[in-house]
């Protein structure tokens, strides 16, 4: 598991998820309209929530930062960066505080993280009935790509998923794995 070390934002703390947040994580990953775009489907109980932590939080290398609020310290959502060949990066967060720029903030202080750390590009995809999302990402500078269909597991859906970059290197590089494996794609 990677080391991350906070990012302190003026508004909030990006941090390493920790057994102590165990319900919080619950109440992010429970909800249905924070999930609606994710492949999983909300969880139930407390105990899937730890599962979930323990399975899918802990033990890989990717980047993955709870964002929390500094003044209480316990996360409302989350960023993600993978350390798969796509760098594809990620973003959830409760409903109750969409709309106010949090994930935009979280999201830039950790593209800035990972780009000093050496990563040349990111991607991020979004259902393409999702359009607040791509909203972000184009606030945050990526650019748009392509679109491709893909058969999602285990919700067992077709989804249109709109594919943007963010290439920190000034190059023209596209990243084309979604393309090139997608039967349909635009």
């Amino acid at each position: 598991m990677r080391e991350l070390k906070p990012i302190e934002t003026s508004c909030l703390i990006l941090r390493m998820f920790e057994e102590k947040d165990m319900e919080a994580i619950w109440e992010i990953f429970k909800d249905e309209k924070v999930n609606t775009y994710l492949p999983w489907f909300p969880l139930q109980t407390l105990e899937e929530a730890k599962t979930f932590f323990h399975q899918n939080i802990l033990g890989n290398d990717d980047y993955r930062y709870a964002i929390c609020l500094k003044e209480e310290n316990v996360p409302i959502g989350y960023v993600t960066v993978s350390m798969q060949k796509s760098h594809d990066f990620g973003y959830g967060l409760l409903e109750r505080y969409w709309r106010k720029g949090i994930v935009s903030e979280a999201a830039r202080a950790v593209i800035e993280h990972v780009k000093n750390e050496g990563l040349s590009f990111l991607t991020a995809t979004h259902d393409i009935n999702n359009v607040h999302s791509g909203y972000v990402m184009q606030s945050l500078g990526m650019k748009y790509q392509y679109t491709y269909e893909e058969l999602w597991q285990p919700k067992n859906k077709i989804v249109h998923f709109r594919m943007y970059q963010l290439n920190f290197d000034g190059s023209d590089f596209i990243f084309k794995d979604y393309w090139e494996k997608a039967e349909v794609r635009y």
